[in-house]
């Protein structure tokens, strides 16, 4: 069983925002966790349903990063995707099966894009998409 897991590619994909699978939030489906995220950033309705609509996760956060942010971004980000990442892997069975299969491995998004916040650039980050994600694996697992 491996100790880490470096990175969110190959057979690990799957642990990625940019995975599609539908998720529900607040009464939209978005194509994945990625496309609901980008659109919590706004309150405004119109731009959620446009990044509904986008074929890409890739796509959606780029017009994310044009929606003007709600007020209160700041506080509630870590919790909306803890909210978008449990419901990912708690409403798809195969998602979950493969997330459990990582055992106890440290999860870190490793990327060459310089994100510290969500994950690890060159050792240095904070994580927080692999710490939500090993926190998803143990509620899956101990209930």
């Amino acid at each position: 069983m491996l100790s880490k897991i470096n990175s969110f590619q190959g057979e690990y994909r799957f642990l990625s925002n940019f995975w599609l699978v539908p998720i529900v939030f607040e009464g939209i489906t978005f194509p994945s966790v990625e496309h609901a995220y980008q659109a919590a950033k706004t309150l405004e309705i119109g731009w959620r349903h446009r990044i509904a609509s986008l074929q890409s996760p890739g796509k959606a956060k780029r017009v994310g990063r044009l929606s003007e942010l709600r007020e209160d971004w700041e506080d509630v980000k870590l919790d909306i995707m803890e909210q978008l990442v449990l419901s990912k892997f708690s409403l798809n069975n195969g998602l979950r099966f493969k997330l459990l299969e990582t055992g106890g491995a440290e999860l870190i998004e490793g990327n060459n894009w310089g994100d510290t916040y969500w994950g690890e650039h060159k050792g240095v980050g904070k994580n927080h998409l692999g710490k939500i994600l090993m926190k998803v694996r143990y509620e899956l697992r101990n209930g």
